[in-house]
């Protein structure tokens, strides 16, 4: 049992940086940390961007097993194409919000210690890499736990303002009851294994299982619930708007553009991966509330003034839009159509890396105008494109992006997802020709 030398050369330099910024003499030089400490995170996530690149094309899955961990119960690792795909998607935007955090968090420099901020910043890169990687249900749960918490001390880095304090308090609230609903989940799937012990709790176990639809159902709602909490779907995301324009604008690209992402990844490894057969309502309740996520995130973003709280609400957006995907794909494959559900499962994929880039860009956009004028409020700005020239291109090619308008990226997976819709009287099923065209 292997896994890609690769990906072990990519968490090797990520932890030279984490420990970096552990050692005493770089609190001194903040501009060095700065420079060295994301240097390194952008050679890491580079390398598993090609971890992740050779996982897809191979097809072939890749495990090892750490024996670390609680007794019986060591750590589970696999790189196959659907990690390997999620991974690129981590690893593209970490790179590139690494090199712009280097000129980005110089602006703290002289007035707050950044320490604190590239080592969160560090774990938190590695605890979306470890989700995607997990192959068991233990392992899993603490690299969501990682993930959950160094984002919390990031979104909290400028504690001294009471509304961080606050959207920080939130947003830990709701990943953690989201996060007890996910282990939940795990716990149902496991305890229908039937195996004794820790055995259960690897995915390995699960994905040769046959569940009883009764207790499937339980496990993917649960599931749902609790990856639903953490990608921001309506009605639970209320800790969105707060946490985004709360963070650094460097962790709000992070955790809008690809943290978001590992709940996704999390609904289809569940859902396809380790259940794998379900029926079409699953996938109804799956679509529902996405096309409610998608209207009602268009709604809210009309409404703000905010920069950074209009862009955290066109994510609850996007999301919306993949769910879709996510949702038509489920339907399709429960009436035996894999030829529609590659397709809009495609859909909602390639939406999940467009997304992450051009919300990404505007992120790194709103950053750069928030830096150059200390001002969050649209309707105090004008003119800044004489001023902000360069930034003011990039925001437009972003801008262009999301809006979905040819030739650009946003476009394609959007068009992609009403050519699923488009095919759906495909459907032997009168009620589901009648809703989703309604959809």
């Amino acid at each position: 049992m292997t896994i890609s030398p690769i990906i072990l050369i990519s968490f090797s330099i990520l932890t030279i940086g984490f420990i970096l910024a552990l050692v005493t003499v770089f609190t001194r030089y903040q501009k060095l940390l700065i420079y060295v400490s994301f240097s390194l995170m952008a050679i890491s996530s580079l390398i598993a961007v090609i971890a992740g690149i050779l996982s897809v094309a191979s097809g072939v899955p890749e495990s090892i097993t750490i024996p670390i961990g609680l007794p019986d119960l060591p750590f589970h690792l696999r790189l196959d194409p659907l990690s390997g795909f999620f991974l690129t998607v981590i690893g593209s935007l970490s790179f590139f919000v690494s090199i712009y955090s280097t000129g980005y968090c110089k602006r703290y420099v002289g007035k707050r210690s950044v320490t604190h901020l590239v080592i969160f910043y560090c774990l938190f890169i590695a605890g979306m890499f470890l989700v995607v990687l997990s192959d068991d249900a233990f392992f899993f749960l603490i690299s969501w736990e990682l993930m959950a918490i160094a984002s919390y001390f990031l979104v909290m880095f400028e504690d001294e303002l009471i509304e961080n304090r606050r959207a920080a308090f939130l947003y830990l609230v709701v990943a953690h009851v989201g996060a007890i609903a996910i282990l939940l989940s795990f716990g149902v799937l496991a305890g229908a294994t039937g195996l004794d012990g820790f055995s259960g709790y690897t995915f390995d176990a699960m994905r040769q299982t046959e569940f009883p639809l009764k207790w499937a159902t339980v496990a993917f709602l649960l599931a749902f619930f609790g990856f639903s909490a953490k990608a921001g779907v309506i009605p639970l995301h209320v800790w969105l708007p707060e946490a985004h324009p709360a963070a650094p604008s460097n962790v709000s690209a992070l955790m809008s553009g690809v943290m978001l992402k590992t709940a996704i990844y999390g609904i289809i490894r569940v859902t396809f991966d380790i259940i794998g057969d379900f029926p079409w309502w699953w996938g109804a309740i799956v679509l529902v509330f996405g096309l409610i996520s998608a209207v009602m995130g268009v709604l809210y973003a009309l409404m703000q003034h905010d920069l950074k709280r209009l862009l955290a609400y066109h994510s609850v957006e996007n999301i919306g839009i993949i769910l879709i995907g996510i949702g038509l794909a489920m339907i399709f494959t429960s009436f035996y159509i894999p030829v529609l559900a590659a397709l809009a499962l495609t859909a909602g994929l390639y939406h999940t890396l467009n997304h992450a880039m051009f919300k990404g860009l505007l992120f790194m956009g709103a950053g750069a105008v928030l830096h150059a004028t200390h001002e969050r409020n649209m309707e105090e700005m004008g003119g800044l494109i004489h001023k902000m020239p360069w930034t003011a291109a990039l925001f437009l090619i972003g801008c262009i992006s999301i809006s979905a308008l040819p030739p650009f990226n946003g476009f394609v997976s959007e068009w992609l997802t009403f050519q699923a819709f488009l095919l759906s009287p495909s459907l032997h099923s009168p009620l589901l020709n009648l809703l989703i065209p309604l959809g």
